[in-house]
């Protein structure tokens, strides 16, 4: 299992929200991309990089930034993050992002994710934030009416490679991650998913990687010390 440290922008700032809420934002860094370095120092070869500005807005504030991130660090780097139109994909890939994870816009508009799909492939992935059975939507301010299995159905179908699945009600909140829930859809579905949403001990990162998911996002346990990232690496190979 590969592990993604994540890094959340907001105004070129590294932060965290709780339970995606932008009221609860902490800030961790004025300089991203120097905690970047020290992912790749701590041998990490990935990671997750969520504009929260652009979740809101279907721009790309913090592009400058995460350049600064794959520039600094050499990674592998992925970005969502209000990714609505072929205009944005085509931004950040042909600026040197390795991959984009298409969210509200994999859920509104399928044909364009079946265009990005046809035109990138592999470098096309899917957000699936899930609160209460139901994928959210617009920087997880409001609830769809779908279901994550039909929306997982539905992107397996269209040809996506890697879900990002978040449960919500775990995020930022250091309660350990849904087991249940990445076992039901790895059991279900072809597809490599990264687990996302309360990571938050070596423990999830073992049992996780039990499971033989793609991956797994580890954000806050990051940042206040409760996983080190160099000991969760080994641990999820």
């Amino acid at each position: 299992m590969n592990i993604f440290p994540a890094i959340d922008l907001y105004d070129g700032k590294a932060v965290r929200l709780y339970k995606g809420d932008y009221t609860q934002m902490t800030v961790y860094s004025d300089n991203p991309a120097e905690i970047a370095t020290d992912f790749a120092a701590k041998g990490a070869k990935f990671i997750h990089i969520v504009d929260l500005e652009g979740a809101k807005s279907g721009t790309t504030p913090n592009l400058e930034t995460a350049l600064k991130i794959k520039s600094a660090s050499g990674l592998f780097c992925e970005i969502g993050g209000g990714i609505r139109t072929m205009e944005v994909v085509d931004r950040y890939l042909s600026a040197d992002i390795d991959r984009v994870i298409l969210g509200t816009a994999a859920v509104n508009d399928e044909a364009f994710v079946l265009a990005a799909v046809a035109k990138y492939g592999d470098r096309i992935a899917v957000g699936a934030d899930i609160k209460d059975g139901c994928i959210a939507v617009k920087g997880w301010t409001e609830t769809s009416s779908v279901t994550a299995e039909d929306f997982f159905a539905r992107m397996q179908s269209i040809g996506v490679k890697t879900v990002i699945c978040t449960d919500i009600s775990k995020d930022g909140a250091m309660m350990g991650t849904n087991l249940a829930l990445y076992r039901d859809l790895s059991q279900k579905f072809s597809m490599q998913i990264v687990a996302s949403g309360g990571v938050s001990t070596i423990e999830d990162v073992r049992r996780l990687a039990e499971m033989q998911l793609y991956g797994a996002i580890i954000g806050k346990a990051y940042y206040i010390g409760s996983i080190d990232l160099a000991e969760a690496i080994e641990v999820a190979k």
